[in-house]
């Protein structure tokens, strides 16, 4: 096998190994921790509001992902089979980061444009909303699948109050858009107080759904 198809076949690798470790990251540095630690709860008060921003926690995950590649794979890689490896699996490492970060944060931005996309924002919203502990994996079921952690509903319930992290989802009237009605369904009530806030907070840190 040559350098270049050599490099090649190690990056698709380097690809779905960043596919494990989303997996096993998501559901054990940042779930099964229960807020312990800055991985865990960044991620947690995320599940607070169901919102995404860009914060400086993206640059320092970006920054440990490419230490990673740069410090482990790439001179494991080379160590194994040579340096056409170990760059096509580091490559393979950050761009399939790259790519799960791109798909997470257009879930929450941007209205699904095809059958992947719809996919993709079911399974992840049925883990914000319908249960924490399930669908792991953000970009592919594979890891779900092997783990018996998917799971599949037809219609993921939103709660009215944490919508607004889903502004595609809702119309000029904060309802839900008539196009999204075979997957998604808004429950409770709109209103956020304080109390709320904090039976919300305490229920994302014990990785528990939120209540209507």
């Amino acid at each position: 096998m040559g350098p270049l198809l050599s490099g090649l076949v190690a990056f698709a690798v380097g690809v779905n190994l960043w596919f494990l470790f989303e997996y096993l990251l998501h559901r054990f540095a940042m779930h099964e921790l229960h807020g312990k630690g800055i991985m865990s709860r960044e991620h947690l008060l995320h599940h607070v509001t169901a919102g995404w921003g860009f914060t400086s926690r993206l640059l320092l995950a970006w920054l440990g992902v490419a230490l990673v590649g740069a410090a482990a794979w790439l001179p494991l890689g080379t160590w194994l089979l040579g340096p056409a490896v170990g760059v096509g699996l580091a490559a393979g490492w950050v761009l399939g980061y790259g790519f799960y970060e791109f798909q997470h944060a257009q879930a929450h931005l941007r209205a699904p444009r095809n059958r992947y996309e719809r996919w993709l924002r079911k399974h992840h919203f049925h883990h914000h909303f319908g249960h924490p502990m399930a669908n792991h994996g953000v970009t592919i079921p594979f890891w779900d699948i092997v783990f018996h952690t998917r799971e599949a509903p037809d219609v993921v319930p939103v709660p009215r109050r944490l919508a607004a992290g889903l502004g595609w989802l809702l119309d000029d009237d904060g309802e839900l858009r008539a196009e999204f009605a075979a997957d998604y369904v808004l429950v409770g009530i709109d209103r956020m107080d304080e109390r709320q806030a904090g039976i919300d907070r305490a229920r994302a840190f014990a990785s528990l759904a939120p209540n209507p």
